[in-house]
């Protein structure tokens, strides 16, 4: 569910870590502002995460709005991901941050 005003941290640092601040929720919106995923192409492109940790990830990015889910009623089930409005809105913050690992990574050599 959709935090309301009231029930999210004042600091806005704190508010933006409280809904992205996992290793694994940074990585699933890596993978999806590239488009439209299916649960086995996040886990198989994020790696080592299980797919208890996924799933709870996932559902817990679904209920804050970041990310929608759709099923559709074939055999078997197959559900797609993809970034909502609101989750999009985030990708000049991982911009940055790929940005700032980039230099990160170019100024330890």
């Amino acid at each position: 569910m959709l935090k309301t005003g009231k029930d999210l941290p004042a600091c806005p640092v704190e508010t933006t870590l409280s809904l992205i601040g996992d290793k694994w929720k940074v990585l699933i919106l890596r993978d999806l502002l590239t488009g439209t995923k299916r649960f086995g192409e996040l886990k198989k492109s994020i790696g080592s995460v299980s797919q208890k940790v996924l799933t709870a990830q996932l559902r817990d990015m679904e209920a804050s709005g970041l990310v929608s889910r759709k099923v559709y009623a074939e055999v078997p089930p197959r559900v797609e991901y993809s970034l909502t409005d609101l989750g999009q809105s985030l990708k000049p913050i991982l911009d940055s941050m790929r940005n700032w690992g980039e230099w990160y990574k170019a100024s330890q050599n």
